[in-house]
């Protein structure tokens, strides 16, 4: 049997993913991680998930009783069997079907099926991914449709009743941003800026106003402009 009061999150180590860790230590009585290890070639992030989580234990309380166990599953073969700009060292670019090279065929579908079988041993009903299908690149299983197609397929195949939610879903990255400031405030924000990691390349060396990163790949150009409108909304809000 599994307790939908708990909850797994698919923590990658990045914005979206230490939102959504958030989001639910404000919502599960219990809530654990779970991260992978495909070959990505921004393994950095990996590097950051402990600090990520260490540094939420440390500021918020309220939430540090409710942060259980964190699980990291190798899921090498994926980037064994991928040819993607994300698995090997490649420049990015878009492919003949319109999609970036830096799309991994199955792996959000990969991610939650195994996040689903880990949930099962350990009693959790609840799994949260940061997916969404705003700023995704035209990532398929990033879709609302793939999500829900995959939450029907497991509960059949694993005659379960595992609910998968996806709060990011129709955010963009400077509602993202919003979302982490309503949630923890100040301290959040400055937390995911400082710990997290969404550089594609894997820089974590160059600090930019909006965090880490090379500047110039998708995943920073997507970082630093949602940053950005963040701030001109909290400005605009603030009326300075």
């Amino acid at each position: 049997m599994t307790d939908t009061s708990k909850a797994l999150i698919l923590f990658s180590g990045g914005q979206d993913s230490a939102t959504c860790l958030a989001w639910a230590l404000e919502r599960f009585e219990s809530v654990e991680t779970v991260g992978f290890d495909y070959g990505q070639r921004h393994i950095v992030e990996l590097d950051c998930r402990p600090r990520l989580i260490a540094a939420l234990r440390e500021n918020f309380p309220r939430w540090s009783g409710r942060l259980g166990a964190d699980h990291m599953l190798d899921l090498k073969v994926l980037g064994a069997i991928s040819d993607t700009a994300l698995t090997s060292d490649r420049a990015i670019a878009f492919a003949a079907g319109g999609l970036p090279n830096t799309y991994v065929p199955g792996r959000n579908l990969l991610f939650l099926t195994l996040a689903a079988a880990l949930g099962a041993r350990r009693g959790i009903g609840a799994l949260v991914t940061g997916v969404g299908e705003v700023d995704y690149s035209g990532y398929p299983d990033c879709r609302a449709e793939a999500i829900d197609a995959m939450e029907d397929a497991l509960n059949i195949g694993m005659d379960s009743d595992c609910e998968i939610h996806t709060p990011l879903m129709h955010l963009d990255k400077t509602a993202i941003w919003q979302l982490a400031a309503e949630l923890g405030g100040e301290a959040l924000v400055d937390i995911i800026l400082e710990y997290s990691h969404s550089c594609y390349l894997g820089d974590h060396e160059t600090r930019h106003a909006w965090g880490y990163g090379c500047g110039v790949c998708p995943a920073c150009a997507l970082r630093e402009a949602g940053y950005g409108g963040f701030i001109e909304n909290r400005v605009t809000i603030d009326g300075k």
